[in-house]
């Protein structure tokens, strides 16, 4: 017990120290770390104050600045103040100046109007005068002659009118015939210099297509079960079938180029397909029908792009497409158009006319005749219509109103499209034409020119193309046939219908005859 007492109390003895040295070593750091804080602070606080110095410092070289920028605008704005006011000053002496210049004018304009009433005055005295005295003198000239001022005018109206019948006919003569020395030459040079430089294959579209079938079995399938195959293709496309002994071959028949075109192309893509009953028939040709508008479509495309056309609208190029399926006297009406608005072009280059509007006014020449089976109307009014609601210039409605001379032509370019387009039809071979329309334009020559007084004979010759008329010599002089030559060619173009031009030669001759016996 003694022993651990001792243990004890050095237990308890070195605990209180390492307890003291511990809150003493913990004091001892309490001091250090306040003293470091307490520095923190102050070593902060300073460097605040050398901060806030540097900042007022910068504010103070900013504010000085911009007052030096300020106080330099306000001397610019000054001097401009200045320079603007020294302007306004001489303006305003001007003006002053002005004021009594227009002062001065005003004074003197009033003297000359005054001046200028008292001269009319006068001279409107002297006019009654004048006409007082010239009724007087008509009234004493009419009892004179005892003949009125109205018969008087008559009868001299009637007699100059006599006179100068001849002598304007002889002048008109004298005159187109100098203008044909010149003006006919210079039209010939050009029209064929275009007409060179545009050489296009003539090739007119035939009323019948021709299909080669794999073999002859093929015309039994075409034709089907008691003839259901033919019929149902005739019924849905509208042409006529043709069936007949020529191995291998069968023919469309149709004037109407699209359903022929549609209904060639169906029965091709029957015969490859092998199956021909009426119910895939339909099918196949609703299926052409949806492609062959697409096909339209691009053939309109394609035109305006070989005229080099743009900015055309959509359903515009569409309806030129349909002209590629129809013909006119069986020309293709497309390529006629293309043909005119080739033409057109050359021509108006050479005249320095617009190349791009005048190829545009040829191409939609004709464009009434892509639906003109589809509504009333002439393809001339249509296609003013259809020209007028897609906003097209109005030199090009004026070229399609005015094309067949049935409104004038109020531009160049309008003449350029009707004369490309007697060019193209009347290309040999361009066009086709029944005998019964032929003889019939024949026949209606031939009384035109016989419709004329002391006319003998008439003559169509050159296939329409010229009239030779024969007059009697003793009832009609020169001066008389030339007036017959015109006024038979006004009736042509007024009363009929023709492609080309038609030549008209009046014959005047006298023959002297004896008989020796």
């Amino acid at each position: 017990m003694r022993e651990i007492l001792p243990i004890l109390l050095t237990l308890l003895l070195g605990t209180s120290a390492g307890i003291g040295l511990t809150v003493f070593i913990a004091y001892l750091r309490g001091n250090s770390i306040a003293n470091k804080a307490n520095k923190m602070i102050e070593d902060a606080k300073k460097e605040a104050e050398k901060q806030k110095r540097d900042r007022i410092l910068e504010l103070k070289e900013e504010g000085y600045k911009l007052k030096q920028e300020a106080e330099r605008d306000i001397k610019e704005k000054k001097e401009e103040l200045k320079v603007t006011e020294d302007r306004l000053l001489q303006r305003e002496n001007s003006l002053d100046k002005r004021d009594e210049m227009l002062q001065k004018r005003e004074v003197t304009l009033e003297e000359k109007e005054n001046h200028l009433l008292a001269s009319q005055k006068e001279l409107q005295t002297k006019s009654e005068k004048v006409d007082e005295m010239l009724k007087e003198e008509m009234t004493r000239l009419e009892s004179i002659a005892k003949f009125s001022k109205e018969k008087a005018h008559d009868l001299i109206m009637k007699r100059t009118e006599e006179k100068m019948a001849q002598e304007l006919a002889l002048f008109m003569k004298e005159k187109e015939h100098e203008a044909k020395l010149t003006a006919s030459e210079n039209a010939k040079n050009l029209i064929v210099e275009s007409m060179q430089r545009y050489a296009e294959d003539v090739a007119t579209e035939q009323t019948v297509s021709t299909i080669n079938l794999p073999n002859d079995d093929m015309k039994g399938r075409l034709i089907g079960r008691e003839g259901r195959n033919i019929r149902t293709i005739e019924a849905v496309t509208g042409v006529d079938l043709i069936i007949d002994d020529t191995p291998e071959t069968i023919v469309i028949s149709s004037f109407d180029p699209l359903r022929r075109e549609i209904a060639k192309i169906t029965i091709e893509t029957l015969i490859k397909d092998g199956r021909i009953h009426p119910s895939r028939i339909e099918e196949i040709y609703d299926k052409v029908c949806k492609d062959m508008n697409n096909k339209i479509t691009e053939l309109g495309n394609q035109a305006c792009y070989d005229l080099g056309l743009i900015k055309v609208d959509p359903e515009l190029v569409y309806l030129i497409g349909k002209l590629h399926f129809r013909t006119s006297f069986g020309q293709n009406a497309l390529k006629h158009s293309k043909e005119v608005g080739e033409l057109c072009g050359l021509m108006a280059a050479e005249l320095g006319e617009n190349v791009m509007l005048a190829k545009r006014a040829g191409l939609l020449h004709d464009i009434g005749k892509s639906i003109d089976y589809e509504m009333e109307g002439s393809h001339v009014e249509i296609g003013v219509d259809i020209a007028k609601k897609y906003h097209e210039d109005p030199i090009v409605i004026n070229a399609i109103a005015s094309h067949h001379g049935d409104n004038p032509a109020t531009h160049i370019i309008s003449v350029l499209v009707n004369i490309a387009d007697t060019l193209s039809a009347a290309r040999p071979g361009a066009r086709n034409d029944s005998l019964d329309n032929y003889m019939k334009r024949l026949e209606q020559l031939e009384e035109i020119g016989n419709s004329f007084e002391g006319v003998e004979k008439t003559f169509a010759m050159q296939a329409g193309r010229e009239v030779r008329v024969m007059v009697k010599p003793e009832e009609i002089d020169d001066v008389t046939a030339y007036k017959i030559a015109r006024e038979m060619k006004e009736k042509i173009e007024s009363e009929m219908q023709y492609p080309g031009t038609i030549k008209i030669i009046v014959i005047r001759e006298s023959r002297a005859q004896e008989e020796a016996k």
